[in-house]
């Protein structure tokens, strides 16, 4: 194949391939980051649940997102040596709260110490994963300014979101 690549090379009948100029290089460089950390994200997310039910806490059954601020308190508890379910329970706010006898039931199992060790390194490798993020959100917006307009119009074609618009424009050009 190599020598087919350069014979047809030498004959001028190849056409160079496209290298994106370095803007557009730089946001797919931080789009693709941004993905990256938003999997590895969702990956210690789920990592942490299935620990959880491991020690008998079955709060993803409960809750519907196992990070926000309700659920985040109630693991915060547990790890600082809160066990009484109903406690933890009574920490739920907003439309949480008519779901405390299930939270109750969710929270009833067998978490020690090595828990809330264990527990304690998933949130921490879930709030990095969450601060780049962010960082690379901020930096993307940096790197989207001179494809603002690009970005705005993709982004009024329905089911295209502006983070949706910001991947076209990086592996596509604007």
């Amino acid at each position: 194949d190599a020598a087919w690549l350069a014979q047809l090379a030498a004959h001028g009948l190849l056409r160079a391939s496209f290298v994106p100029p370095e803007p557009i290089r730089e946001l797919r460089d931080l789009t693709r980051a941004r993905a990256i950390a938003t999997r590895d994200r969702a990956r210690e997310i789920q990592r942490l649940e299935k620990f959880l039910e491991s020690s008998g806490i079955k709060l993803s059954s409960v809750v519907s997102d196992l990070t926000g601020v309700s659920s985040r308190d109630m693991l915060e508890a547990l790890i600082n040596g809160e066990r009484n379910p109903d406690v933890l329970a009574g920490m739920a706010r907003g439309m949480l709260r008519s779901k405390i006898p299930a939270l109750v039931d969710a929270l009833t199992g067998r978490f020690k110490p090595h828990h809330a060790f264990m527990a304690r390194l998933h949130l921490d490798q879930i709030d990095t994963h969450t601060r780049v993020i962010e960082a690379l959100t901020a930096r993307i917006e940096e790197a989207m300014e001179p494809f603002r307009d690009a970005r705005e119009a993709l982004a009024t074609i329905p089911g295209v979101s502006r983070r949706v618009a910001e991947v076209i424009i990086a592996e596509t050009g604007a």
